[in-house]
């Protein structure tokens, strides 16, 4: 976001970012307990997965947070995965480091916690490191990790302001190592076939556009409704994956934005960030693109409204179970795991020696977008889109 955060903001933000990382388990045991674990007698058995998984040309990832999208869709997706394998992770609390360990048959010198972090630097075994953390600590662990000589892969939004975008791109591109941004949905069929119908023209020149993604946010005292840990509410969480689907659907990059924050019929759960949003875009060739992102109101689609009709997707942003319609009926895609498609790709990439589809400037281009269209909902005007 354009203003600064006032000095009461950086304190809670300080606060809240050293309770994430420290308070589950660590205040009881200590920050260098963990290294003194001991975890079984299975340490054989993964350094021979280890050694298995490099012997097949696998690239190896750690992951940097074990929260719920960590360990319910990226950790298992690397069981999926062809070209790269989880190696190691880094986690704030003992007991979730124990169960991933023998979970995922991990070495003990695969495990890192946030004070040893930069140690990854001498770890063979990891080539990529993924961020998995709050929006307000992907700059400092992808710069971090960047300079620990790994390529990074980071999680949306990249982050909270183009400038953390810029030094996080320079970190990398300093290293010599590449940055990708979770935007798995790039690797997703249904999405992919909306981007051909658009851009391809099959169906004449698209003359309306809409996206919106909502759910109901449940518990009111997670980061995500913290303004310093996420930057705002669900345009950095839900609206950025519209922002993607409009561009990639019309092929074009907006000039302006218009937006307008939604009621609140919630004060105590979004007293920092919004409820909800809409916001319209104005591309290039004069098409309005409306979108909407909403904590509190269910929807999801993405709908194009071409020439010789209309081609859409009524559910297009979920983990699985796409479904969408064009004029010759019904799309038909097999089911894919996202992450794993997502994961493969970069991996691929890398081994290859070719830039990411879904680069650090991708993400940056993003974040710029989502700081217009809060100027813009702010202000109550139309704020140009810059370079």
């Amino acid at each position: 976001m354009n203003e600064k955060l006032t000095m009461h903001n950086n304190n809670h933000f300080n606060n809240s970012r050293r309770n994430f990382i420290y308070n589950v388990g660590l205040a009881a045991v200590g920050v260098s307990a963990l290294s003194s674990f001991t975890f079984g007698s299975s340490e054989d058995n993964a350094s021979d997965r280890i050694k298995k998984a490099k012997a097949e040309g696998k690239l190896g990832i750690a992951l940097v947070g074990l929260g719920s999208y960590a360990g319910g869709q990226l950790a298992p997706a690397l069981q999926q995965t062809k070209h790269c394998y989880l190696a190691g992770f880094v986690t704030g609390t003992p007991a979730k480091a124990e169960q991933w360990k023998e979970k995922y048959s991990i070495p003990e010198t695969n495990i890192y916690n946030y004070e040893t972090f930069d140690k990854i630097k001498d770890n063979p075994d990891i080539d990529i490191i993924y961020v998995v953390l709050p929006n307000s600590m992907h700059a400092e662990y992808v710069i971090r990790a960047a300079q620990a000589g790994k390529h990074v892969s980071c999680e949306k939004p990249m982050a909270l302001t183009v400038e953390e975008c810029n030094k996080m791109i320079a970190a990398c591109k300093k290293a010599g190592k590449q940055l990708t941004v979770g935007y798995r949905l790039r690797f997703e069929p249904y999405n992919l076939e909306m981007e051909r119908l658009g851009t391809q023209k099959v169906y004449g020149n698209i003359k309306k556009v809409s996206a919106g993604y909502g759910f109901t946010i449940g518990d009111p005292t997670q980061w995500r409704l913290n303004k310093a840990m996420a930057g705002g509410g669900p345009l950095e969480d839900l609206g950025i994956y519209c922002i993607q689907a409009i561009c990639y659907t019309t092929g074009m990059e907006p000039i302006a934005v218009r937006a307008q924050e939604g009621p609140k019929t919630d004060t105590v759960k979004f007293k920092e960030v919004e409820q909800s949003l809409t916001w319209q875009f104005e591309m290039p060739n004069g098409l309005i693109a409306d979108g909407r992102a909403s904590y509190s109101d269910s929807m999801n689609f993405l709908k194009a409204e071409a020439d010789k009709g209309v081609f859409e997707l009524t559910a297009a942003y979920n983990y699985n179970g796409q479904r969408g319609n064009t004029l010759d009926g019904p799309m038909n895609f097999p089911v894919v795991n996202q992450q794993a498609q997502q994961m493969d790709a970069f991996a691929m990439s890398l081994k290859n020696n070719k830039p990411t589809i879904v680069p650090g400037e991708l993400g940056r281009r993003d974040v710029k977008y989502v700081q217009a269209i809060y100027k813009a909902m702010q202000s109550e005007e139309r704020v140009v889109i810059g370079k």
